[in-house]
């Protein structure tokens, strides 16, 4: 990490320091992933020798990074709103127009991707990581020993988001990441080539495709037999939706030759035979 991050909480805790006059704070500026400590004064704080602002005004839900002498949210508009979210547990979220992208209210979104790439069993596998994201699936897929992990992220927003977050994994070694809608690319992947799929797709309202059935047979066509793949499908609420989605999922891809079953929030699918 070479530019601090901030979040409401740490300037809450510089401010702090300064009121009880400590002249010094040990905080996290890189979002939990470690703690330093930075020297304090009335007017402003000092980190690995340089010097920082306090922020005039510093928003919750909100991530602040060092650009051009000041700090800005990490956040971004082009087609929409994105930005990076903090959360109770150090590793963001993101949202999209205000919809958050990864679970975060009652477990880390980080631990809560370690639990899904479990259920594929990386280790040696290559796999395939649809949507790409913050890269959460990818950094367990690196941390259990994949062979290789192919990515796809279509959003060039969110590839920037990926590239302030501290706990995003770097790209290179096994880890490819490709910008492009992995509905187009796909098609170019060979019969057979993997042997794991991670699909967590946004919601059926934003991007419908990633839940069709043609896509899912060419899901199904990339997967080598044997294989395993989990698609995160969320828990939406039939009563206010009046949609199951889940188990629609499940149809079609029963339908695209795999094996299912529900699994927590997603289903977890198979392809038999070796």
């Amino acid at each position: 990490m070479t530019q601090p991050l901030l979040t409401l909480k740490v300037h809450e805790q510089l401010r702090k320091a300064l009121r009880a006059g400590a002249g010094e704070s040990t905080c996290s500026l890189d979002l939990d992933r470690t703690t330093t400590t930075v020297t304090v004064d009335e007017s402003g704080w000092s980190w690995q020798g340089q010097r920082y602002p306090y922020l005039e005004k510093c928003k919750e839900r909100t991530v602040y990074y060092w650009r051009d002498g000041e700090f800005a949210p990490v956040s971004r508009y082009s087609s929409s709103l994105i930005k990076l979210v903090p959360t109770d547990w150090g590793a963001p979220t993101f949202e999209i127009d205000g919809i958050k992208m990864l679970p975060s209210e009652k477990v880390s979104p980080f631990q809560d991707a370690q639990a899904k790439v479990a259920l594929i069993e990386p280790r040696g596998q290559v796999v395939l990581d649809t949507c790409g994201g913050l890269g959460y699936f990818a950094a367990w897929c690196l941390e259990g020993g994949a062979a290789r992990i192919i990515s796809f992220e279509k959003n060039p927003d969110v590839i920037w988001l990926r590239s302030l977050n501290p706990w995003s994994p770097q790209v290179g070694g096994a880890l490819s990441l490709t910008q492009g809608d992995v509905s187009e690319k796909i098609a170019e992947l060979p019969d057979a080539s993997v042997d794991a799929i991670l699909h967590d797709p946004p919601r059926f309202g934003i991007a419908g495709e990633l839940y069709s059935q043609v896509f899912y047979d060419q899901l199904a066509r990339v997967l080598k037999r044997g294989g395993r793949m989990f698609h995160y499908t969320g828990t939406p609420n039939k009563l206010t939706t009046g949609r199951d989605v889940p188990n629609e999922v499940a149809t079609r891809l029963k339908r695209s030759g795999l094996k299912t079953r529900l699994h927590g929030d997603g289903v977890l699918a198979s392809k038999g035979g070796r």
